[in-house]
């Protein structure tokens, strides 16, 4: 017998199809525009025989090594049955907790996790941590961790990094010209954190094509942009964005042309900034001519922008990935600087925002009600470390750093416990973190598949995927909440997030703590009344639990108004002031200048990067790799899967380059190449693009990290994990944000015998 079940994931609604206890296919949500197809490798994903059947233990960690060394990722495993997992998690837990303190237990868990709001790995695990005495936990993120810091500093809201940003309505309606620093790439747009039914990036960028918008892509790949937006494309260096937006200054500055007016009444601090363009500062004008030698875009080209800019209704827009490289902080400090001397912030469809081409419903005209949520439980031990910083904390337990104005320390790690998340995916410089990660005298890692962190676990505990269990879909970015019911059963002796963890809190004696005295069926019920009372009190009437459980969904009408940000601001300064010291937007900070820090001062600037085209360091490294979000997988998700194989070449992640660069190196397309530095390597298949602009080269970040030799740091990835070559250092001391986009890189055709991939099937088992 057929059923049908409906279902969500990160990359959107669909609906399972059941045959004979398996999922066969996933079929989008009646009315999506534009379905993702990543929904075809759902059932691959979930009947996977890289799936883990049963709780394994390494064979070491059995035998009393509490560290493992390099033997991590090379040793077999151990099946034990559930009863022994639970006690040996617990003992663990305890053992840590009591001898080292709560905050040696690292239960970060940064990671996409299921887009249900119950079964959700990382609150799961923290909340059972919290129960037991704490933990060191994470915050800020991957995806934007620089505009998280710096935004509430300069303009008092984290809103143009998260949203509400300016609504495609407002853009089709008004908008003139908008300057896409990276372009809006809508691959990324179909996956929205917690589920989506409607992917309407798509739509509504022709909708404003459409009407008239002229649209930039100031980008080093072209294919930012979709071809049918008819943009023009202004190919940059990378991480040079911010040269660029201070020569537009300059322009505007010298011509007369900046809104005095909105920067007197609404700022604060625009005479320094104003001083430093000029070079009245620091001797150094940033002029056009200046910054077509920085960022190698004509000087013409920079001076025109900001002409246009200043005559027509403008909105500046940046992908989140400007920030995630080195001095991320000052693209993303100028960008709102440069919107103030237009004079546009607070206009319908103007001012500056960032993320339209990063994320699923940005800019989405919707009420603004809270999503679904599993309530998060205090952490006992107060002990966070911002989310780029997991190795530097492995390697220097007790060692200070700075981060956001305050002096730190990092914890003592005993204890990692990862759930819902893939570190070998997010983090950079594999390498050192493998280095990192044998400092650990013991890893759990709770997934349904044998990924990189489980391989380089300790204890593995099998969990169920989403389709096994029931749950609710919900996300601030989208105007539905999905019913996500159970299609098929546990397989093998995978078990829920919740079931397992409330055995290892009776094991520590806070069972009923964290189970709240609810099951999954009471805990669905309470999210839901929670979340319909917030509705009622926007005027929002939903249906009943039952209703919505039986309809499947619940759609939040669009609302007939447009959300303007900083409308009320710009209208009246003094009335609704900002959340910042001066209650406007800080062109310049007292308070980071305060802070001292040279990497950050106290307005934007142009900081060299350590690595990039004009630099030193590209005489030995050539070629500037991007890491950009795949189209066939979410960051490492469903990379076992049909659409993820269909991209590769002979089994290896591709890596895009120029033909111009191809024919320097004597490659050609379809070549198995290796791509490296002095962090490491990896295989690549050569795809070749006139997409990226000469001496840059891209690959997609996900690739399921595969060492060609187990356990031994330094080894080629032979299945093209890029983050074997990225980075590892914070954009700064402000925000210690990622750095991933600033990576130099050499390439060359594979000579040897092609290595099997080998990560798409379970790690060596040994019998109990």
């Amino acid at each position: 017998m057929t059923q049908f079940r409906p279902h969500s994931a990160h990359w959107g609604a669909f609906t399972a199809v059941v045959e004979d206890g398996r999922v066969v296919e996933a079929r989008p949500f009646p009315g999506d525009p534009a379905p993702p197809a990543l929904l075809a490798a759902i059932p691959d994903a979930v009947h996977s025989p890289v799936r883990i059947d049963r709780p394994h233990i390494r064979r070491g960690w059995l035998r009393g090594d509490r560290g493992g060394g390099t033997l991590r990722g090379a040793e077999p495993f151990v099946p034990v049955d559930w009863d022994t997992a639970i006690r040996l998690v617990a003992e663990e837990v305890a053992r840590v907790r009591d001898t080292h303190g709560p905050a040696s237990i690292f239960g970060g868990s940064y990671g996409w996790s299921s887009a249900g709001r119950f079964h959700h790995a990382k609150t799961q695990l923290q909340r059972l941590l919290a129960c037991a005495g704490g933990y060191t936990g994470q915050v800020t993120n991957y995806s934007y961790a620089t505009g998280m810091t710096l935004m509430p500093r300069i303009v008092g809201t984290n809103a143009p990094v998260e949203g509400p940003v300016p609504e495609w309505r407002d853009i089709v309606a008004h908008t003139k010209l908008m300057l896409c620093f990276g372009g809006i790439t809508l691959r990324n747009g179909q996956i929205t954190s917690g589920g989506g039914a409607r992917h309407e990036m798509a739509l509504h960028l022709r909708l404003a094509v459409e009407a008239g918008l002229r649209l930039v892509n100031i980008s080093p790949v072209r294919s930012d942009m979709p071809d049918w937006a008819r943009a023009e494309w202004i190919p940059i260096r990378p991480g040079t964005d911010v040269a660029l937006m201070l020569a537009m200054a300059h322009v505007l500055f010298s011509e007369g042309l900046a809104d005095t007016g909105f920067l007197q009444r609404c700022t604060t601090g625009h005479e320094p900034l104003r001083a430093y363009v000029l070079g009245q500062a620091d001797g150094v004008a940033k002029t056009p001519a200046w910054a077509e030698a920085i960022t190698a875009v004509p000087a013409a080209t920079i001076a025109a922008l900001a002409r246009d800019c200043a005559r027509a209704p403008s909105l500046l827009a940046a992908a989140w990935s400007l920030q995630r490289a080195e001095r991320g902080e000052q693209p993303f400090w100028m960008l709102p600087a440069l919107a103030a001397m237009l004079g546009g912030i607070g206009k319908p469809g103007q001012g500056f925002a960032f993320g339209y081409g990063s994320m699923g419903g940005m800019g989405i005209t919707r009420e603004r009600v809270p999503s679904v949520s599993l309530p998060a439980m205090t952490n006992p031990a107060r002990s966070v470390i911002p989310v780029a910083r997991l190795t530097e904390m492995l390697e220097r337990p007790g060692g200070a750093y700075d981060y956001n104005g305050q002096a730190r320390s990092y914890p003592d790690i005993r204890l990692i416990w990862w759930a819902g998340g893939n570190p070998f995916h997010h983090h950079q410089d594999l390498n050192r973190l493998l280095r990192a990660w044998a400092r650990t005298e013991t890893i759990i890692v709770s997934e349904p598949w044998w990924t990189s962190p489980a391989r380089h676990a300790d204890i593995v505990l099998p969990a169920t995927t989403t389709l096994e269990r029931d749950d609710i879909g919900s996300s601030s970015a989208d105007r539905f909440v999905l019913a996500m019911k159970q299609a098929i059963a546990p397989q093998a002796q995978a078990r829920n997030e919740f079931d397992y963890l409330a055995d290892v809190a009776d094991a520590l004696g806070v069972r009923e703590r964290f189970t709240g005295q609810r099951d999954v069926g009471a805990w669905l019920r309470a999210l839901y009344a929670t979340w319909s009372e917030g509705c009622a009190r926007r005027g929002i009437e939903v249906p009943d639990f039952d209703s919505f459980w039986e309809q499947g969904h619940v759609e939040i009408p669009e609302p007939p108004r447009t959300d303007v940000p900083f409308a009320a601001f710009a209208r009246d300064p003094v009335a609704a002031p900002l959340h910042t010291p001066s209650g406007r937007i800080e062109i310049y900070s007292e308070t980071i200048a305060g802070f001292g820090y040279d990497d950050c001062p106290g307005h934007p600037v142009w900081l060299e990067p350590r690595e990039w085209l004009g630099g030193v360091a590209a005489a030995t490294w050539p070629l500037h790799l991007l890491t950009s979000q795949p189209a066939t997988r979410l960051h490492g998700q469903l990379d076992q899967g049909r659409v993820a194989a269909a991209d590769k070449i002979a089994g290896r992640e591709p890596i895009l380059m120029h033909p111009a660069d191809a024919a320097a190196r004597g490659l050609g397309e379809g070549d198995i190449v290796r791509v490296f530095n002095d962090r490491g390597a990896c295989l690549a298949g050569l795809r070749l693009s006139d997409a990226p602009m000469p001496g840059v080269v891209v690959m997609a970040t996900g690739a399921w990290f595969d060492p060609l030799e187990p356990g031994r740091p330094g080894s080629l990835c032979v299945h093209g994990n890029p983050n074997i070559l990225t980075q590892d250092v914070g954009t700064s001391r402000l925000g210690q944000g990622p750095s991933a986009q600033s990576c130099l890189v050499e390439v060359e055709r594979w000579q040897g015998p092609l290595p099997e991939v080998t990560v798409h099937r379970p790690p060596p088992i040994e019998a109990p």
